[in-house]
């Protein structure tokens, strides 16, 4: 039988409530509380954790919800702009923690944690979990045992939705996502450097708001995120990476695909479809590997399994007194590249990076 550990949620909108719903898969792993502002979220995370067979305490405050249940690990899964300072009164408590992505929405927000991390004992995951999506996982196996050879380009494709509807509408403006390059795409840029296994040196991207949320206004306002982008990252031992990203997609057949090209072959990988591609120089393919997800880990939320598998190392990392797999210093190095996208497309120039270690 698992060992048990508490965990506590704060932020219960959609993804603090797939969190939830992936809680209930580990064994082992007894989420005991939720901390949210909103009367709205806590009702609904009350009547899922009944649903799920989760006893819960609902706060409306994280101090009161920390001091009162005092778990042994913290999900943090609030909007993008509280990371920085909800993290800090998390670690007050000496909690383990699993921060969503991005890390924080600022570099200098992003810098200061992972420095902070760094003199913090217990476990500390940033969620990029597209890592743990189980066909990207063979994937990532197979570039990382050497199938295509070095890779010389690496293409990530997400055509895909405009973002959902939030709680206080937040994710509609970049001073409180970070821009949509770090909000939405640090997952690609922690892909890039995780598949690589190399840092980035230059960063040029090109990028619009063309279609989505022009005819909102909120409080007067016109949201101003980026809804497409071509994104161009060069590494430091010459590998190449794009990311092309599309938000006025939501017809397309797959939302993701995933290229790596090397002297000895093409290998690909397509979500939903769950397909990897192997198609070697000498023709002799392609031959295709459907990679299965167990289908209550694909009915847990919205990201192809990958929540339950992240949920379920980070819990057995938790047990065991075992390091992160998804660190601060990834949190902040994705959160670096989309940054220096962002800018990248306001300045018309390629942005370099110098990370000097």
């Amino acid at each position: 039988m698992a060992a048990e550990r508490t965990y506590a949620i704060i932020g219960c909108g959609m993804m603090g409530r797939e969190h939830m719903q992936n809680l209930a898969l580990v064994e082992g792993a007894a989420l005991v509380a939720i901390a949210d502002p909103d009367a709205s979220s806590r009702e609904f995370a009350q009547t899922l954790a009944a649903s799920l067979g989760q006893d819960i305490a609902c706060h409306a405050e994280i101090a009161k919800m920390l001091a009162e249940v005092q778990p042994d690990a913290v999900i943090i899964a609030s909007p993008n702009h509280t990371h920085f300072a909800v993290v800090q009164q998390v670690m007050e408590h000496g909690a383990a923690i699993l921060l969503e992505k991005p890390m924080c929405t600022t570099v200098a927000d992003a810098e200061t944690l992972a420095a902070l991390q760094r003199d913090y004992d217990p476990l500390f995951w940033v969620g990029l979990e597209y890592r743990y999506m189980p066909p990207v996982t063979r994937f990532i196996e197979r570039v990382k045992a050497g199938g295509t050879g070095p890779v010389k380009m690496l293409s990530i494709r997400e055509h895909r939705f405009p973002f959902l509807p939030k709680i206080g509408d937040w994710n509609r403006f970049n001073r409180n996502t970070g821009g949509t390059l770090v909000e939405k795409c640090c997952h690609f840029f922690d892909l890039m450097r995780h598949i690589l296994g190399d840092e980035p040196v230059r960063v040029f991207a090109s990028g619009a708001q063309d279609v989505n949320h022009l005819d909102e206004r909120y409080d007067g306002e016109t949201p101003d995120i980026l809804d497409n982008a071509y994104v161009i990252v060069d590494f430091a031992r010459g590998a190449r990476a794009i990311l092309d990203l599309c938000m006025f997609a939501e017809g397309s057949e797959q939302q993701e695909d995933i290229y790596a090209l090397g002297p000895v072959g093409k290998l690909e990988v397509k979500i939903p479809a769950a397909e990897v591609t192997w198609s070697p120089r000498d023709r002799s393919g392609p031959v295709v590997e459907t990679v299965a997800t167990p289908p209550d880990a694909l009915a847990a939320g919205y990201h192809h399994g990958a929540t339950y598998f992240q949920l379920r190392d980070f819990h057995a990392a938790l047990c065991a007194g075992e390091p992160a797999t998804v660190t601060a210093l990834d949190g902040l190095r994705s959160v670096q590249m989309g940054a220096a996208a962002q800018e990248s497309i306001a300045i018309g120039q390629p942005v370099p990076l110098d990370f000097g270690d």
